[in-house]
């Protein structure tokens, strides 16, 4: 895989082979998962090439881009930070995962992020589907939306798969809605009485919807 840093042609071809082969950015130069979550405010999409995040910057005046995969050694992470700072945005790594409980602790740096970004922001992880749709759940839930609205942005619409494991994201909204929605706001059930442990231990997948999510789709 590309390690490297854009510094010459022959870096660049490899981040550009890296981004279209490996990482599979081949089906993002026709698909971009793109939606809004609260427009005209946060946006959400797959891993932008260069121009697609160029043109999504100028179109909706993005400021800010949150980086759901965290920093990686591929041409995707090269090719995307490079093009933000050529466009003059903040780049921010928040990373996630898609087949994990939610961690407590990710989740109150997120909110403190939102807090202190510059918006209109883009979110972004691999696919489109999995983690960006939990960290557009969140932002509906720290706006004061309902758990309902969260589950929204985990759907098929986004290829997001709730019977695989990726279906703990779901499961993590439905424990909140079950548990403490009316009674708690969200993220003082987070800070007090959410249990990652508990969700893990209770969430079980289907093995075709694993296979398919894994093995087929190579999702993150």
């Amino acid at each position: 895989m590309f390690q490297g840093d854009l510094v010459d042609k022959a870096q660049r071809r490899s981040a550009w082979r890296d981004s279209l082969w490996v990482d599979h950015g081949i089906f993002r130069t026709v698909w971009s998962n793109f939606a809004p979550v609260i427009p005209g405010r946060v946006y959400r999409c797959n891993h932008p090439t260069p121009a697609r995040l160029s043109d999504l910057a100028s179109r909706h005046r993005i400021h800010t881009l949150v980086n759901l995969r965290g920093h990686r050694a591929c041409g995707s992470d090269a090719l995307s930070r490079e093009a933000a700072r050529e466009l003059g945005l903040d780049h921010i790594d928040m990373a996630f995962e898609s087949r994990g409980a939610p961690h407590r602790t990710r989740i109150l740096r997120f909110e403190a992020l939102t807090r202190e970004i510059t918006y209109p922001m883009l979110m972004h992880c691999k696919s489109g589907a999995d983690r960006a749709g939990l960290a557009a759940g969140l932002v509906i839930l720290f706006e004061g939306g309902t758990a309902t609205e969260a589950l929204r942005q985990l759907s098929w619409r986004f290829g997001h798969f709730n019977r695989s494991r990726t279906g703990i994201l779901d499961a993590f909204f439905l424990r909140y809605q079950r548990d403490a929605e009316g009674r708690l706001p969200f993220l003082a059930w987070v800070r007090d009485e959410y249990d990652e442990a508990a969700l893990k231990r209770d969430f079980s997948s289907g093995r075709l919807a694993d296979f398919l999510n894994d093995s087929v789709l190579c999702r993150e």
